[in-house]
């Protein structure tokens, strides 16, 4: 069976008297998670319009979820490594509270080579795309993160006066988008890009280096890792452009990811691809694609003047499972009356303790010549204090939102490196 196959009855309403659905979603890290079930088993899935598979990476002894006919194959995406073998299950059933397909394609990978839930500190099991998306016109509100299905492919979106409209092409099931790019900060000139309209890249824009086209990465960068793919890490050279041009939306100085052209040759299954359109840059508007009629609808929201900012502090941060943790609880003594005790009154407080179960957090690497490295934190060490806050009172993504504030912002850090606490602290760098 072709790795691209589709079930052919595909997801439908249950209840065909509706004509929309609408799903909560949780927004970690800028992209959108949400409840499936696979076979009666619930699970948590990122909803990535970059993916034409649904895929299935995170499986415990304790997630029992039946998949049927199976079959080995191989699997390649970004990143310079190999192809990575992987399970194809056929004729699953996945449903969305009111929307359900009974013959769903599933692709297992045995191992988890995204490392997303500890990247995201919660459990993520797996990516779909679009096989959910493209017999729907669906709008996504990025601030009340609520997603509507609609389920009439005769339906168009009403215009609204604030609204941008922009064609769309879907190629082997992913939406593609061409729009404008200023990438030289001495002249005024637009460069057209076709880019990969990605809500499971949290990054603003990627952008593949072309001398043809003449996109090449700035003078002003810096190397990084921009995540993992099936293939292997992928690396690439972060800066900033002058301006991206959706329609009639201007943005100024969006964060940019350049890609080699080694690390991009197994993305273009679109010849004329020229990047990707993240979370970051979707995320700063109600988003309306209708896969059907191929149109993609923008109306920009609270988010949409905000800075573009990246980890300036050089640390990768995920999720290292639970701690178990003391917690004091004191109690005021009350009079007969259930009254507080007057201030002239002795006080008596009762103090008892409790443990509970919160999340650990730890460094997984450290880049070279950053703020953190100078200050000498190190791979594995574990994150206990952040400016003065306890880390298992936070979650992964606010602790990294402190990393990306603004430059020259103070951090302070207490870690625990091989039983011994330790107090280190920084001055976020902008590189770019």
């Amino acid at each position: 069976m072709p790795l691209n196959s589709k079930a052919q009855e595909g997801f439908r309403f249950l209840n065909k008297t509706k004509n929309k659905v609408r799903v909560d979603f949780k927004l970690i890290n800028n992209l959108m998670v949400i409840p499936l079930k696979i076979n009666n088993k619930e699970l948590a899935f990122i909803l990535d319009t970059g993916s034409n598979k649904t895929i299935l990476f995170n499986i415990s002894d304790n997630d029992t979820i039946g998949l049927k006919n199976i079959e080995k194959v191989t699997l390649q995406g970004l990143g310079k490594g190999n192809s990575v073998e992987a399970l194809l299950s056929q004729k699953n059933t996945i449903s969305l509270q009111n929307i359900q397909s009974e013959n769903e394609t599933i692709y297992v990978i045995l191992r988890d080579y995204f490392d997303l839930s500890g990247k995201m500190g919660v459990t993520i099991h797996g990516i779909i795309g679009n096989n959910l998306l493209d017999d729907f016109a669906v709008k996504i509100n990025y601030i009340s993160k609520k997603i509507d299905f609609y389920q009439s492919k005769k339906n168009k979106f009403k215009k609204c006066k604030k609204c941008s409209i922009l064609p769309i092409r879907v190629i082997r099931g992913k939406p593609f988008i061409q729009v404008k790019v200023k990438l030289d900060t001495v002249d005024k000139v637009f460069t057209d890009v076709n880019l990969l309209i990605d809500s499971g890249g949290s990054d603003a824009l990627w952008l593949f280096e072309n001398s043809k086209e003449n996109i090449k990465t700035p003078i002003n960068y810096f190397n990084d890792i921009l995540g993992e793919g099936l293939s292997g890490t992928i690396y690439g050279n972060r800066s900033r452009i002058p301006a991206l041009q959706l329609d009639a939306f201007e943005i100024p100085k969006p964060t940019v990811s350049f890609l080699d052209s080694l690390t991009t040759v197994n993305a273009k299954i679109f010849k004329e691809r020229n990047g990707s359109l993240g979370s970051e840059i979707l995320k700063r508007f109600t988003v309306w694609i209708d896969y059907p009629n191929k149109v993609l609808m923008l109306k920009k929201n609270s988010n949409f003047s905000r800075d573009f900012n990246y980890n300036m502090s050089g640390l990768e941060l995920v999720y290292n499972g639970k701690q178990l943790v003391k917690e004091e609880e004191i109690k005021t003594v009350k009079d007969a009356y259930n009254q507080g005790l007057e201030a002239n009154n002795t006080v008596n407080f009762v103090t008892s303790f409790s443990y509970k179960f919160k999340p650990s957090f730890k460094i997984k690497s450290v880049a070279k010549n950053s703020p953190a490295e100078e200050a000498g934190l190190q791979k594995d060490d574990i994150i206990l204090h952040i400016n003065g806050i306890q880390t298992h009172e936070l979650n992964l993504g606010s602790i990294l939102e402190k990393l990306q504030e603004k430059d020259g912002k103070k951090i302070k850090i207490t870690i625990k490196r091989n039983g011994k606490i330790l107090k280190f602290e920084f001055y976020l760098k902008q590189k770019v």
